[in-house]
């Protein structure tokens, strides 16, 4: 969907494990993306936390929405002006560039595979959405897809592995856009439209960059290839069990209207999954904004105890108690030591600096106190 924000950003926090991430952003002059790490230290204040950065030059003046960190040296960013950033010394430097031909793409998503291959998506109507792929460190990019139907637009990339990725895009005749690679991006191949159930009126999903989520289970010689999206508008989560090739759909218990339902999704294995959303035009009213579920997505349970308000991005950490989450929007930031089921606020951001989170794909270390919700039970 058309209907996120943009800034200009002149640094980056973040953490240090491997993350992928994209969202938008508000007017501001500093942070365009935060990655919960294990750098993030949240300590008491009152019945509220307050996470510990530590703020990096990017070396670029775009505005940054996409994050994909492969290890606690090698980070990958991307954004507007057809830029991406990199680092191999755990950000004490940053090298900027622009991707040749592409000088005026918004490149929402970057999925780094090390610290010479990575992907970029942009996102726009027609044949401003593209792929790009570079295996030189960013010294050349190799263009992989450009959209060539003026009706649609990318939202959302994720990948399984180096190799196997997925993107989804708006609804065109009815159907969500789709398109699968399993050969490193050498095809991107769309999916057949009769695998998915129709969109409802003006369903569609948001560009969050987190909007998709995929998660591979192996089971003896047969391995499971687990996709999930998720739609404002109708406040829907499509899961497929086949790398993308059918698709059923379920009702999520969040607020649903014009720019208004799930804005991303977070997967901790094959059952537990954690969402995010609300009121993007009334981002501080706390209205039914998160839920979570524990059959796979078949069915969802709204959240006991709700972010404070619109939540843009949810973040799942592996192995941790609960496990721990994190959700992060434009009044700021709620952990959850639950898997999503409650959340407490961890610190409010003006509107002037905003943060945006992410998914977690590594370890993470935090320090929380206790709940808020559980010292009042």
């Amino acid at each position: 969907m058309k209907i996120l924000a943009a800034v200009v950003s002149t640094y980056l926090l973040v953490g240090m494990r491997r993350v992928a991430c994209a969202a938008p952003t508000y007017s501001m002059k500093l942070v365009a993306v935060v990655v919960v790490g294990w750098l993030l230290l949240a300590t008491p204040t009152g019945a509220s936390a307050s996470g510990q950065w530590s703020p990096q030059k990017s070396n670029t003046t775009a505005s940054l929405h996409g994050l994909s960190i492969v290890n606690a040296n090698v980070v990958w960013a991307s954004g507007t002006d057809g830029t991406f950033v990199r680092t191999t010394d755990r950000g004490e430097t940053w090298q900027a560039g622009t991707v040749p031909g592409g000088e005026k793409l918004d490149f929402r998503n970057v999925y780094a595979v090390d610290a010479t291959t990575a992907y970029l998506m942009s996102i726009g109507n027609g044949n401003e959405s593209r792929i790009y792929k570079t295996t030189d460190a960013g010294k050349t990019w190799s263009l992989q897809y450009t959209e060539p139907n003026p009706k649609a637009f990318l939202d959302c990339m994720a990948f399984w592995n180096a190799t196997r990725g997925i993107v989804v895009g708006d609804a065109v005749d009815g159907k969500s856009e789709l398109l699968t690679t399993s050969d490193g991006g050498a095809h991107w191949r769309p999916l057949r439209p009769e695998s998915m159930p129709p969109a409802k009126a003006a369903e569609g999903s948001p560009a969050s960059g987190t909007c998709i989520a995929t998660y591979s289970e192996k089971k003896g010689k047969n391995e499971t290839w687990h996709a999930w999206f998720v739609t404002e508008n109708a406040s829907r989560v499509f899961h497929a069990t086949d790398a993308g090739k059918t698709w059923t759909a379920s009702e999520a218990p969040l607020v649903t209207g014009l720019n208004q339902g799930v804005f991303s999704i977070a997967v901790l294995d094959a059952n537990r999954l954690a969402i995010v959303g609300g009121d993007y035009d009334h981002p501080q009213v706390v209205k039914p904004n998160s839920a979570y579920s524990d059959d796979g997505g078949r069915t969802w349970k709204e959240s006991s105890h709700r972010p404070a308000g619109y939540r843009w991005c949810v973040a799942i950490v592996p192995d941790t108690p609960g496990p721990t989450a994190f959700a992060v929007g434009p009044t700021g930031m709620d952990y959850s030591i639950d898997g999503g089921k409650n959340w407490d606020r961890m610190n409010e951001v003006s509107a002037n600096i905003t943060t945006s989170c992410c998914r977690i794909l590594g370890h993470a270390t935090v320090r929380l106190p206790l709940p808020e919700w559980q010292l009042r039970s």
